[in-house]
């Protein structure tokens, strides 16, 4: 299946040699006939029928559903937020289906970045301090964490914006120190949970930039959960899900360039801070008066 979207914008296909590579990559994510069965009172909710689905080191995966289609319990499992009732799941070759919680949460830390609709910032540290916490629970020392930090913040284009706290940064530049956040830790792959769902459109694409440059120069794993096909069509795989079950897994020849599309767009105009746009305390303010 193909999706029907006409795209107007620049593309680019995933070249042959792309496309080799990742036929030969190791598998990351093995879901082996998952099952997951709510109880409430006398009914239970069958969330989950036996989808199996296989995700290769490197790959940009974007999985949509309409609510109620599995996506999000399917996403809780890869991410060790949740187990399955039935069936195996498998990250980097090892089972992780019976762990216990303690057990699932040093996965989380160790080998798993999460990306959230609502950046999940706390508000009253820095960005450099936001980006250090998944090194502070795994123990890495202050002068590694404050190098890796840095590192990750400049890769998203925030240098210079370290000290800054949540309410001082657009909404945009909030996901980004979320995407910081999330590579700290050199995880086997990162999980992005809605994560232009707060954000206007151009910044939107910014954020899907920073995600295929991530997949394409740094061979990062990265899984979309999205109900925007426009969002999807920036990945290279999609797979939709219905009912509990994978409805389609198909490959998207030609994905949106991010970057090239940027290039097209208005281009921002700047204040005398040199913010891309407003502040969430501007917007506040605005709020407030209107």
């Amino acid at each position: 299946m193909q999706s029907t979207l006409e795209i107007q914008t620049p593309n680019v296909g995933l070249a042959p040699g792309v496309l080799s590579k990742l036929d030969e990559a190791p598998v990351v994510i093995s879901l082996d006939h998952i099952h997951k069965t709510y109880t409430m009172g006398d009914v239970e909710v069958h969330a989950l029928r036996g989808i199996s689905l296989e995700i290769k080191k490197g790959e940009f995966v974007a999985i949509m559903g309409a609510s109620g289609s599995g996506k999000s319990t399917t996403m809780n499992i890869i991410g060790c937020l949740d187990r399955p009732t039935k069936g195996h799941y498998f990250l980097d070759g090892e089972d992780l289906s019976q762990l216990s919680k303690d057990q699932r949460a040093d996965i989380r830390n160790k080998k798993l970045g999460f990306v959230f609709q609502g950046f999940n910032l706390l508000s009253r540290t820095s960005a450099l301090e936001n980006v250090e916490l998944p090194m502070l629970y795994a123990g890495v020392e202050t002068s590694e964490r404050h190098r890796r930090s840095m590192a990750a913040l400049a890769a998203v284009g925030l240098a210079g914006r370290e000290k800054n706290h949540p309410n001082q940064l657009s909404g945009g530049q909030q996901q980004r120190v979320a995407i910081a956040r999330s590579l700290v830790n050199d995880p086997a792959l990162i999980l992005a949970d809605e994560p232009t769902g707060n954000l206007d459109s151009r910044t939107s694409v910014e954020v899907m930039e920073i995600f295929q440059r991530l997949n394409r120069e740094r061979g990062m794993t990265l899984i979309l959960v999205t109900h925007e096909p426009d969002i999807a069509d920036y990945a290279d795989r999609v797979v939709v899900f219905k009912d509990g079950k994978i409805k389609s897994d198909y490959r998207i020849e030609s994905p949106r360039n991010a970057a090239a599309e940027l290039k097209l767009l208005p281009a921002v105009e700047l204040d005398d801070d040199d913010d891309d746009s407003e502040t969430v305390s501007d917007q506040a303010v605005k709020q407030k008066e209107a």
